[in-house]
């Protein structure tokens, strides 16, 4: 802990059970921070609760839930520090063959519990001039196909914040996003897991046009997951988006970010499109698939 942060503030983290989330709760407990940690098991909160740790049954997208947090938060006399809302999921499958309740599901976890639970803790962080930090992605920034779902909540994610911030930039809270590239956790295999999946239930058809495809973005992703940061490195920078007096406005994680927002700036679409089909044309190799269909995209 520095002489800049103190120890008797709150900080509040969404999806603690692993990854980013747990790394980023012991981090701030580290520097001397109440953590409420969002979980969603028993076995969860089991395993995370330690000093400056306190566990929380929650799911974004349940009001009582929700409630239960912003009551537990007011209760407390200290003030909170920040929100770091980083609850998400991954579900990745062409735009055509995904069906509408996961497009549904996507959103309701990765964007519409994110405002639920900023609303009901914004009139702590305006009274103690707290930071929102919302934990987008690159993809945010750059689609690769089968990421509409995802990318679409974080896209939509990222013009929340941009609004908010915007909306309290006189009232003293500060608003936060941080974009992650390749992070080691079991996320990016949950995605996996669920691609192939939903690619076992499409049609004939379907398959004719996207299997190929699908193959090759799951062996990129596999990759990402080799080259990723480890969350304990994505745990600084986002406690570091949270404590800082006066953060910027966003925040890239892992190389691989960094220059994938610097092309969705630099490039145009055209050009990016055919970077990306070649680079999935690689990986199309790697799965021992044949290239014709990758070539029509």
């Amino acid at each position: 802990m520095t002489s800049s942060e103190q120890p008797n503030e709150l900080v509040v983290v969404t999806g603690a059970s692993t990854g980013m989330g747990a790394a980023t709760a012991k981090e701030l407990a580290r520097r001397g921070f109440q953590v409420l940690a969002g979980v969603r098991r028993d076995i969860d909160a089991d395993a995370l609760r330690a000093d400056g740790i306190e566990p929380h049954i929650l799911d974004i997208t349940v009001d009582a839930d929700v409630a239960a947090i912003a009551d537990r938060v007011e209760r407390d006399p200290r003030p909170l520090r920040a929100l770091i809302n980083n609850a998400g999921i991954a579900i990745n499958s062409p735009v055509e063959t995904l069906p509408l309740a996961q497009w549904r599901q996507q959103f309701e976890v990765n964007l519409f519990g994110h405002i639920a639970i900023t609303q009901a803790l914004l009139p702590a962080l305006l009274r103690s001039s707290g930071t929102v930090v919302n934990i987008s992605s690159v993809g945010g920034k750059v689609v690769l196909p089968t990421y509409g779902a995802y990318a679409g909540s974080k896209f939509a994610l990222e013009a929340a914040s941009d609004a908010l911030r915007r909306e309290v930039a006189g009232l003293g809270v500060k608003v936060v996003v941080v974009e992650p590239g390749a992070v080691k956790t079991a996320m990016p295999e949950r995605g996996i897991a669920t691609a192939e999946e939903l690619t076992a239930t499409m049609s004939a058809a379907q398959l004719e046009r996207y299997g190929e495809l699908n193959a090759a973005v799951t062996a990129q992703a596999r990759s990402f997951i080799e080259i990723g940061v480890p969350a304990e490195h994505a745990a600084k920078v986002i406690a570091k988006a949270a404590t800082a007096s006066r953060p910027r406005t966003r925040y890239t994680i892992g190389r691989d970010a960094a220059i994938l927002v610097r092309l969705s700036r630099l490039l145009p679409d055209r050009v990016l499109d055919r970077i990306v089909r070649r680079n999935l044309r690689s990986f199309a190799d790697s799965a021992s698939r044949p290239e014709r269909q990758l070539s029509r995209h």
